[in-house]
């Protein structure tokens, strides 16, 4: 009788190699190469300037606004919805806040609330027309932005604005600790509050599967309309919260702040989604806009700041670029995808598992 041997084991990576350490992958870490690559080349160009302590406080320091404005748009975008009107939600704010404090007897601090809050409510104005109203987000939120830059020129009567504040609160968007800048801090305590949501909870599941088909996600019994709606109120709040740290920071309005700071959000989003999970995430997002800031930074050395077309020549070509990529990878627009789906599905363990077939109606419960 002959013995039955069980086929070879194909042997892993591993045992191939022991040992060997593989470097990342590119197409899931471009932007950290890209930000070597800058480091090295703006480095070596303009040594004595570039790679210092004071040009790293710089970038972290003025980025961190913009980061946190890119976290905005990330929220609305894990549900395939994009929000347009962050960057005039963050300019209203700034506007209010120093407007109010030039005008009012308030605390700073009951400012700020109502601004943040009375933007969330923007944000729900925004969520009642994309969802009851069916309008496309592009152009609801797109129109918003308009009304906002209406409301602001009529608040600012198309001027500057300062307002007065105290020294503990410029201290508050100026201070460092160890070196770090206090602004940086406040970002990276967002980021987490937000990753923790978008990657260890319910809701994020539910979120990136509403992203990756809505239709697919109501049929599964998940609330679609409700998340889209929810994550503009929160694009809206986190937003303001951009605008609090930008006040803190300067102190001053101006008409062109909130288009100025929109693009570099946006390529750091898209940027982001192709990086690490290959969807809109925290962390890519962070790390692709600092890699593309240090870039920013690089030219303005490099050229001098009479080269005023440089940054948003760079900027537009990063926006593009980001897009085409996150595009051909995809990590946004993939509306067919219903990975999310089952993902959420097998977190509810096997009573919600859809019936055989692919129709995910045949398993409705929530």
């Amino acid at each position: 009788m002959n013995a039955v041997t069980a086929p070879p084991l194909r042997p892993t990576r591993a045992s191939r190699r022991p040992g060997h350490l593989r470097p990342p992958s590119i197409s899931r870490f471009s932007a950290v190469y890209l930000w070597v690559v800058f480091l090295a080349l703006f480095g070596a160009l303009q040594f004595r300037l570039f790679l210092t302590v004071s040009t790293f406080q710089v970038v972290f320091s003025q980025g961190a606004v913009t980061a946190v404005l890119a976290l905005a748009f990330l929220m609305p975008l894990t549900t395939d919805t994009y929000d347009l009107s962050i960057g005039e939600v963050m300019s209203l704010t700034i506007v209010v806040i120093n407007w109010l404090t030039l005008h009012t007897s308030l605390p700073i601090g009951v400012i700020a609330v109502m601004a943040v809050a009375g933007c969330a409510l923007i944000g729900a104005v925004s969520g009642f027309v994309v969802v009851k109203l069916r309008v496309n987000s592009l152009i609801a939120t797109l129109g918003m932005s308009e009304v906002l830059s209406a409301f602001q020129l009529y608040i600012s009567q198309n001027h500057q604005v300062a307002g007065r504040f105290s020294s503990l609160f410029v201290t508050v968007g100026n201070g460092t600790v160890f070196g770090v800048p206090y602004l940086d801090l406040y970002m990276i305590v967002i980021a987490g509050a937000l990753w923790f949501v978008l990657e260890q909870t319910p809701l994020g599941r539910r979120m990136f599967a509403v992203g990756g088909n809505r239709e697919a996600a109501r049929l599964a019994g998940i609330p679609a309309d409700r998340i889209v709606w929810g994550s503009l109120v929160t694009s809206a709040a986190i937003a303001s919260l951009a605008g609090v740290m930008y006040t803190a920071q300067v102190g001053a309005y101006t008409a062109d702040i909130g288009q100025g700071y929109l693009f570099p959000a946006l390529a750091a989003v898209f940027f982001g989604a192709s990086q690490l999970s290959q969807r809109p995430n925290v962390w890519g997002t962070l790390i692709a806009f600092f890699a593309l800031a240090f870039g920013v930074q690089g030219l303005t050395l490099q050229f001098g700041a009479g080269t005023f077309w440089a940054s948003p020549l760079f900027q537009g070509v990063a926006l593009i670029s980001a897009v085409g990529i996150a595009s051909s990878r995809g990590a946004i627009g993939a509306g067919g995808d219903s990975r999310a789906i089952r993902r959420l599905l097998r977190s509810r363990g096997p009573e919600a598992q859809p019936a055989a077939g692919p129709d995910p109606g045949a398993s409705p419960q929530a």
